[in-house]
């Protein structure tokens, strides 16, 4: 249940990062058809699909990581198929925290 959550946060996280920086990417042409993204992201950082969420508009929010290097990056794939990456980064670990208890101010 823990790890569930942790990854619902990633997501969470993802997706607010994703919403306020996909007019970004989308302007700098970080965009190009979902297969050659993804072929990409694994040919030259060695990055798979970590997690995945659903946006507004049926945009799909991914997760993409590499255990080996650390490296990360958060693409946005719109209901036409064109993929625009969001953000990336060094650094990716998963978590698995616990909720703190009910009435905790953690």
């Amino acid at each position: 249940m823990t790890e569930k959550f942790a990854k619902v946060a990633m997501l969470s996280a993802g997706m607010v990062l994703g919403a306020a920086t996909l007019v970004e990417a989308q302007g700098a042409q970080n965009c190009a058809p979902r297969d050659k993204v993804v072929e990409r992201l694994a040919v030259k950082y060695g990055e798979t699909r970590q997690s995945m969420g659903l946006g507004s508009n049926n945009a799909v929010m991914e997760v993409f990581a590499s255990p080996d290097s650390g490296s990360w990056t958060i693409t946005v794939t719109m209901a036409n198929g064109v993929t625009c990456l969001v953000a990336s980064g060094q650094a990716f670990e998963e978590l698995a925290e616990a909720l703190p208890p009910l009435g905790d101010p953690a």
